[in-house]
């Protein structure tokens, strides 16, 4: 595929390119069908249906610049400079093909092959989805000369489209407010949005994307506002997700080739880490399940970097096995492959089925990766010799698990002696609670519900996984508790960090640590401990936070826990009046501080406490956060916690 075949087969655009699947009556019925969920994930997913549409147009050649602005009343307004939705009338639809485009779903130029040969977008459920969950859409097109407007009521024209001026630009404006009685949340998170608009600045080298905040205003009296623009694409990408690791090499290996008729981009690295962090999308789309152009990235590297090693006889020294795992531990990469008809499958729709896309990055990658590695003997001698440290340290990490595995509470007797557990052996009702301590452990244990509530305190702060090979975490007393309480087994020979919930004990994990800064440190570590050696429990849902309270403010016989600042000086505000005021506030630094009955009564009785879930939103960001948060790197987090130490909770 040329680039003349990625944009439209002609420059006319018009209603004759505008074809219709099927109707939009059920969305407002099922919305989560067609967005995901009504929370915060389907409120922001609106927001990407309609960018989705402008990113079309900038692939077909016709856009450059993007702009999103979130409103002060959180409606959003995204305009581009494409050619304009087309509003000319529609013959089999008896319309213009403007409302056609936001009434109907699955109408638009993206399933006429001839107008989109590649579109972004998961389901292209469109703007039509958006209309349909908005109390009011209002379109302004520019084209022909001319500014055309629409508007629209939950899905519905409020009116015909009307000519309202004069034109020396084209492209289109959608303004929209999502339904409150549709979506639980309604406010937009402002960082969600600018991660997804610097994701597709990095996919789409040379656009322009911008995102103002107009809910807030800086200083100088402007508003909060980010530009999104790359010259390198992923090569930019690659270094913006490594910028808190140590590189092992200061190359980034860009591949961008076409093979078999499809567009494959790809850029990669390797740091000093003990992890893997491997990102692909397809048509801009995040495949978090992988697919068949992972599997083909896979193969192409591995079978390359072997060739090589081998060729120039840098294994001969290994006295291990080389696995296909070992060429990528401390291996940064992003795939981006481009294809007309994606076919995907998996739980969430994320991992892409096509066949024929494996050959082709496979081939992409072997060709791009074998000029390199021979063009730079230095570079390449670094990364097998990591490879053969990555294989040595495997080897130990066997070792070491499969000591931790004969101590599986599965051969019976083998659960860790600290574990106080519950009575019913029900994984879907039964809870796990790692407390940081033995004192708020005894505490937890008193206070607890037996017949569904397990407690394990943990001694101090686990070890920090971001900086451990895999034989180090193993060998942790305290890593070696987690895994036999829980009854998870981790590793195979095919898969050694394959990890297996199958016998899964608890199907909730509640980390519960002092609201201190130690605390946060230690919930840190167990988070960076999940996401890095058993991401599959919080992909699950079975990763919670307690959120114990901050504060016992009395005043009287009257007493009222509190979990924020906000919440203690409402009460000082509520029952302080007069000078005569006794209000007494108690601060809990440490669980251990609680008596059980308060213990229960406010972080893990269900009846009352607040939990929060933990989710992977954007792994993108995740692994740079924790990289920058618990790596090898000081800079990167000295420059964070500058930047948030003023909202921070830090305890004097």
């Amino acid at each position: 595929m040329n680039d003349e075949e990625l944009t439209v087969a002609s420059d006319e655009y018009s209603s004759k390119n505008i074809q219709v699947l099927e109707g939009l009556e059920a969305v407002r019925k099922r919305p989560a069908m067609y967005i995901g969920d009504t929370g915060e994930k389907g409120l922001h997913h609106l927001v990407y249906e309609v960018v989705d549409n402008s990113i079309d147009e900038a692939l077909a050649g016709y856009c450059s610049n993007i702009d999103v602005v979130i409103n002060e009343d959180n409606s959003i307004k995204v305009t581009d400079d494409g050619r304009g939705i087309p509003v000319d009338y529609h013959e089999k639809e008896g319309k213009s093909a403007l409302e056609v485009v936001l009434t109907v779903l699955h109408a638009g130029g993206k399933f006429d092959k001839g107008t989109y040969k590649v579109s972004g977008g998961l389901h292209g459920v469109g703007v039509s989805c958006v209309n349909a969950l908005s109390t009011w859409l209002v379109a302004e097109v520019h084209r022909n000369g001319k500014i055309y407007m629409q508007e629209f009521s939950i899905g519905k024209p409020k009116a015909d489209i009307r000519e309202i001026d004069t034109s020396d630009r084209t492209g289109t404006t959608i303004s929209f407010k999502p339904d409150a009685s549709i979506f639980t949340i309604t406010e937009y998170k402002y960082d969600i949005l600018a991660n997804r608009l610097r994701e597709l600045a990095f996919l789409n080298a040379g656009i322009r994307l911008t995102l103002t905040d107009k809910r807030v205003r800086k200083d100088d009296g402007s508003y909060k506002c980010e530009h999104f623009h790359s010259e390198e694409g992923l090569k930019e990408f690659v270094r913006y997700i490594d910028r808190s690791k140590e590189s092992l090499i200061h190359d980034v290996i860009h591949i961008t080739t076409e093979k078999q008729g499809i567009p494959v981009e790809v850029a990669m690295t390797y740091n000093t880490s003990y992890n893997e962090s491997v990102f692909s999308f397809v048509n801009d789309i995040h495949t978090i399940e992988g697919g068949t152009h992972l599997a083909g990235f896979r193969r192409g590297l591995t079978r390359t970097l072997k060739k090589y090693a081998e060729d120039s006889k840098l294994l001969e020294r290994a006295k291990v096995e080389i696995q296909g795992d070992d060429f990528r531990e401390g291996l940064t990469a992003v795939i981006s492959i481009k294809v007309a008809e994606p076919q995907f499958e998996g739980q969430t729709k994320t991992k892409l089925g096509n066949s024929e896309v494996m050959g082709a990055v496979d081939m992409a990658v072997g060709e791009a990766l074998r000029y390199y590695l021979e063009e730079h003997p230095k570079e390449a001698k670094i990364i097998v010799d990591k490879v053969i440290l990555a294989a040595t340290a495997r080897q130990a990490a066997r070792k070491a698990r499969e000591l931790v595995q004969r101590k599986s509470p599965l051969t019976g007797g083998g659960l860790p002696g600290k574990l106080a557990d519950c009575s019913s052996k029900d994984p879907a009702e039964c809870e796990l609670f790692l407390v940081e301590g033995d004192s708020a452990g005894g505490t937890a244990k008193q206070g607890r519900d037996r017949i569904f509530q397990a407690i394990l305190p943990l001694r101090g702060k686990i070890l920090n996984v971001e900086k451990a090979m895999d034989h180090k975490i193993f060998e942790s007393e305290e890593i070696q508790n987690i895994f036999r309480a829980m009854g998870v087994t981790i590793g195979t020979e095919d898969d050694p960090k394959g990890l297996n919930l199958s016998k899964l004990r608890y199907h909730k994990v509640v980390i519960m640590t002092d609201a201190d800064v130690d605390g946060s440190h230690i919930a840190t570590l167990i988070l960076t401990f999940f996401f890095r050696r058993m991401r599959g429990l919080i992909e699950n849902g079975y990763v919670y936070l307690a959120t114990p309270p901050l504060y016992l403010c009395k005043k009287g016989k009257i007493e009222e826990y509190c979990w924020t600042d906000q919440q203690r000086q409402a009460f000082i505000d509520k029952y302080g009046s007069g000078h005569e005021s006794q209000i007494h506030t108690q601060r809990y630094k440490g669980l251990g501080e609680m008596n059980d009955h308060q213990l229960w009564d406010t972080t893990m009785n269900p009846a009352n406490r607040t939990l929060k879930q933990i989710s992977i939103e954007n792994a993108i960001e995740a692994d740079s956060i924790f990289a920058m948060l618990m790596g090898e790197e000081v800079g990167p987090r000295r420059e964070f916690i500058e930047e948030n130490a003023t909202y921070a909770n830090i305890d004097a």
